[in-house]
């Protein structure tokens, strides 16, 4: 079992997240791009420094990986613990006013996240986990859907930064999915659609071209809520490989084989 420090130490960061998150929304905060639709704010880069003043100061042999700064190796020797941060997951929605966002921290040991913790601010939801220890919403015991029919299933999707590129495949499987699941949706967060799936909200969440943080803390969080994660082909969950599908588990077989199904369809045909 982790020290009872990194767990205390990740919920106290994602709270933290969660005051200034709320505070942006009374003051204003201000909005650049990083890319043609991909915003970054001023939250977004206070949360950071917060979370990396505090992760020095405790424990300042172990390295950090967040969204809007990067990674904290540099030259130094390296470390068998990684601390995985995502300041403002939801930033479009933060920028709208649109309250669905969170903060999302994990900590790796050995390349594996054992420590959890995803925030809330609107909803004052937290949620934790350590591997071997079940995951929890504000102290109650998470456990995901028993619900074992795709076609009974509310299922949930994102779409990433360059959707405008990759428009076709993307919209072109969520409406794949649409004939044969009871309903779908795209919240715009992908640490929350995880959690969601772990508090049994979803019967399954997938998603191509994600990023470390955006899913280190959440696969964790599904796992021990008695979920399922792997990538979209099935494959082992790897946070590396930007592509996961997270699920209650009995309908997962059922959403990797519409996914090979869709692929299927959109090969070339073979000319003789």
């Amino acid at each position: 079992m982790p020290d009872p420090a990194y767990l205390a130490t990740a919920v106290e960061i994602v709270l933290k997240a969660g005051d200034i998150q709320r505070a942006g929304q009374e003051s204003g905060f201000r909005i650049d791009k990083k890319g043609s639709i991909d915003l970054v704010t001023e939250i977004d880069l206070a949360c950071e420094r917060m979370c990396r003043e505090i992760l020095a100061e405790r424990f300042p042999d172990h390295h950090i990986l967040a969204e809007e700064l990067g990674g904290s190796d540099g030259d130094r020797p390296l470390s068998r613990f990684r601390w995985v941060f995502d300041p403002l997951d939801g930033t479009t929605n933060y920028a709208h006013g649109l309250p669905i966002y969170c903060s999302s921290l994990a900590l790796e040991i050995d390349g594996r996240s054992e420590v959890a913790a995803i925030y809330d601010p609107t909803r004052r939801e937290l949620f934790t986990a350590e591997r071997g220890e079940g995951a929890y919403l504000n102290g109650r015991h998470l456990r995901v859907s028993d619900t074992r029919v795709l076609l009974d299933s509310l299922l949930v999707t994102g779409f990433p930064y360059n959707v405008h590129e990759e428009s076709g495949d993307l919209v072109e499987l969520f409406g794949f999915f649409l004939g044969r699941a009871r309903a779908v949706r795209r919240l715009g967060s992908a640490a929350l659609d995880l959690c969601y799936v772990a508090a049994g909200r979803f019967e399954a969440f997938w998603e191509q071209h994600l990023k470390p943080w955006d899913v280190a803390a959440g696969a964790l969080i599904v796992e021990e809520a008695a979920g399922r994660v792997t990538g979209m082909d099935g494959s082992p969950f790897d946070p590396a490989a930007a592509h996961l599908i997270a699920s209650n588990d009995y309908v997962h077989g059922q959403i990797v084989a519409v996914i090979e199904e869709f692929r299927r369809g959109r090969s070339p045909k073979r000319t003789s």
